[in-house]
């Protein structure tokens, strides 16, 4: 892929009646497994699910995505310290890993090798789309795949040859998001035209309208992530880690 495909990459959510061969799946992974990692610990794991049984029992954990089910493939990376505090103990070292910092480079891992994975298969032709439901109910996700001691889902990718080009979104400049030598305080008046092609993108408006709001922010803050929802699924991703070992 060169700098064009990345900046004309969008996710795609509706995948041919076509199957992944096992050996292209097996080599993208083990060239994501070339991402940069903390230490070269490689603290993730990827747990491949393909049965029909398997995605029907992730499906409501998704929010019944409908791509969970369609999607030929779904991948579940793990933040993984089980695996690296096990080969320590066996070593005869003393592992002191069941901790939050532990779990932050952890995430890390996991999620620049999620980021690897997209990269390399979109390389390879397919459609690949994150679900951010992975993280609202880790319990269940745990428990449906059977993940131990200090081993967290933090990442979940559908991931299939492409039915259509999938839809291209809006980003923001890239004046908002850089910042030289120090960080940048913006007016107000920035912020708003740094958003403004996000607030006028013909798609956002019409959320704004469908969901009977004044702006775009208010479907963001009252409909899609509003704040009891986030503290909710917070207390019960906390709760998650500390069962799992990361918050001793």
């Amino acid at each position: 892929m060169n700098m064009e495909d990345f900046k004309a990459r969008r996710s795609v959510r509706r995948y041919a009646d076509r199957d992944i061969d096992p050996g292209l799946l097996d080599s993208i992974i083990e060239a994501a497994m070339r991402a940069p990692t903390c230490g070269n610990m490689q603290l993730y794991s990827v747990v491949v699910t393909r049965s029909d049984e398997g995605k029907k029992a992730l499906a409501p954990a998704h929010f019944n995505q409908p791509m969970v089910t369609e999607a030929p493939v779904v991948l579940t990376v793990c933040a993984d310290f089980n695996r690296f505090s096990r080969w320590c103990r066996l070593s005869n070292a003393d592992p002191g890993y069941d901790n939050f910092l532990s779990f932050m480079n952890a995430v890390a891992d996991a999620t620049i090798f999620a980021q690897q994975i997209v990269a390399v298969a979109e390389g390879e032709g397919l459609g690949t789309c994150y679900l951010g439901t992975v993280t609202y109910n880790a319990e269940k996700v745990s428990e449906i795949l059977g993940l131990p001691e200090l081993c967290v889902p933090v990442a979940c990718i559908t991931l299939g040859w492409p039915e259509g080009e999938g839809v291209e979104t809006e980003r923001l400049p890239l004046e908002a998001v850089v910042h030289l030598e120090r960080y940048r305080e913006d007016s107000d008046e920035k912020i708003m035209e740094l958003f403004k092609a996000k607030d006028e993108y013909v798609p956002n408006r019409r959320f704004v309208e469908e969901n009977d709001k004044e702006t775009l922010a208010q479907v963001f803050t009252d409909v899609r992530y509003p704040r009891a929802m986030n503290e909710d699924f917070s207390r019960a991703f906390l709760a998650h880690l500390r069962a799992k070992g990361f918050m001793s």
